[in-house]
C-alpha cells in the first residue's frame, strides 16, 4: 500500500472559537488584510468577530470587500496590490468559496509577481503570504484545500491555481455563521460539499485516509437531507454541514474532482447556475456513468448515504433542486467541448470521451438523446 496525505491546515470548531483563540492570529503576522465580500460577513457577524479579536490581539487590519461571486482575475490583482499598498503581512478571508478562492490568489500574488499568463501554470517561488479562513457557507471545504478557483474569461470557464503554498495555515469552524443561510443557498453548498465527497472516493487519486473520510462526510450530509428537504434545520444540523464539509474538503486536497466539476463550471460561467447546484444537477448521470466500470466504488458511495440503490439518491436530489434550466443541444455541444479539456477528466476511473459528456448533460437535463 503506498499513498501519500499532507494536510497541515490548523483547524479550530467551536462556537466563538475565533475569540477565544484569538492569539492564533500572533504567530501569522503583524498585520492583516481581511478578504470578503460587501455584505454576508457583516450581516451574519463573522467579520465583527474578527476584527474584535485582532483589536484585542492588538494586531491591525485593512479590509478589502470587494470579493463578488465567482471571483474574477481582476479581482484578485486589484486585491494584491491593495495588500502590498496597506504593507499587509498575511490575509484573513471570510465568507463562502469566493471570498476563500480570492483570498488565496491574493496571498499569492501579494507575495510574488507572478503575470496573468502565468497564473495557472504551477510553477511559483515559496512564497505567499500566510492566512487564515472563516467559511460561512457549509460547501466548498476551500478552508483545508490547495486550490484558488477563479473565473477566467479567456477559457470561458473556471481555472484553478492549484499548490500546497494554498494550504491556509488555520480554519475556524463556528456554524453560527451559517445560521441565517436561505434554504437555498443551504441546499445548494450542501451538495457542493457532498459532491467533493463522492468525486473523492471516485477519483483514480483516492487512498484509504481519503475514503474514510469522504464516507464519514456523505454520512454526515445524508443524515441532513430530511431537514434540508423540510426546511427544518436546527443549529445542530448547521454544524454538522459545517464540519462534513471541511472532511469533504480534506478529501479534494488529495484527491481533486471529476468530470462533474468540469462540466459544472460551464453551467456557472454560461449560465449562472450556481456551482453546487450546476454538480448536484449532473451528479446521478455522472455515477450512472462510472458504475458501468466501477459498480463497487458507487454501492460503497450509496451505501454510506444510507441507501439501498443510486435511483433514491436521484430522486432526493431531483426534489431537492427543483425545476432545472432550459439548456439546448447547442449549448450541450458547445460545453463538452470545453469541459473535455480539463486536467479533472483524468481523475475519472472510467475517463469519458466528449461524446459521453454530452450524454451526460443530456440525461441530466432530461432532452431526447
Amino acid at each position: 500500500m503506498e499513498f501519500q496525505f499532507y494536510m497541515p491546515t490548523r483547524v479550530i470548531t467551536g462556537e466563538d472559537c475565533i475569540r477565544k483563540n484569538k492569539d492564533a492570529f500572533r504567530a501569522l503576522g503583524t498585520k492583516a488584510m481581511i478578504v470578503t465580500g460587501a455584505r454576508s460577513a457583516k450581516a451574519n457577524g463573522s467579520e465583527k468577530d474578527v476584527t474584535e479579536a485582532l483589536k484585542l490581539a492588538d494586531i491591525e487590519y485593512v479590509v478589502f470587500d470587494k470579493v463578488m461571486s465567482n471571483p474574477t482575475i481582476a479581482c484578485v490583482y486589484e486585491g494584491a496590490a491593495a495588500a502590498r499598498k496597506a504593507g499587509a503581512d498575511f490575509v484573513i478571508a471570510i465568507g463562502g468559496g469566493s471570498p476563500m478562492d480570492a483570498g488565496k490568489a491574493i496571498a499569492l500574488l501579494a507575495a510574488q509577481d507572478i503575470s496573468e499568463d502565468d497564473l495557472f501554470k504551477g510553477q511559483y517561488e515559496n512564497k505567499i503570504l500566510p492566512m487564515a479562513f472563516v467559511p460561512t457557507t457549509a460547501g466548498t471545504g476551500s478552508e483545508v484545500t490547495p486550490y484558488s478557483i477563479l473565473t477566467n474569461d479567456k477559457a470561458q470557464t473556471k481555472t484553478s491555481i492549484a499548490t500546497p503554498l494554498l494550504f491556509p495555515a488555520l480554519a475556524f469552524l463556528d456554524g453560527r455563521y451559517t445560521k441565517d443561510l436561505g434554504i437555498t443557498t443551504t441546499i445548494n453548498t450542501a451538495i457542493d460539499a457532498l459532491s467533493h465527497g463522492i468525486e473523492g472516493m471516485i477519483s483514480v487519486k483516492a487512498n484509504p485516509v481519503s475514503d474514510v473520510l469522504a464516507k464519514e462526510s456523505i454520512r454526515q450530509i445524508g443524515e441532513c437531507f430530511k431537514a434540508l428537504k423540510e426546511g427544518s434545520l436546527t443549529a445542530a444540523h448547521r454544524e454538522q454541514l459545517l464540519y462534513a464539509s471541511m472532511l469533504a474538503g480534506v478529501v479534494i486536497a488529495h484527491t481533486g474532482t471529476t468530470a462533474v466539476h468540469s462540466m459544472g463550471y460551464s453551467l456557472t460561467y454560461f449560465k449562472d447556475i450556481d456551482h453546487g447546484r450546476a454538480n448536484g444537477l449532473l451528479l446521478a448521470e455522472f455515477m450512472k456513468f462510472t458504475a458501468a466500470g466501477r459498480p463497487d466504488v458507487i454501492e460503497s458511495i450509496i451505501t454510506a448515504m444510507g441507501y439501498k440503490k443510486l435511483e433514491e439518491l436521484e430522486k432526493d436530489l431531483e426534489e431537492l433542486l427543483g425545476a432545472k434550466e432550459a439548456i439546448t443541444a447547442e449549448e450541450i455541444s458547445k460545453y463538452s467541448s470545453i469541459a473535455i479539456k480539463a486536467k479533472n477528466i483524468g481523475n475519472c476511473p472510467v475517463v469519458p470521451e466528449e461524446k459521453d459528456l454530452i450524454k451526460i448533460y443530456t440525461e441530466s437535463f432530461g432532452l431526447s438523446v
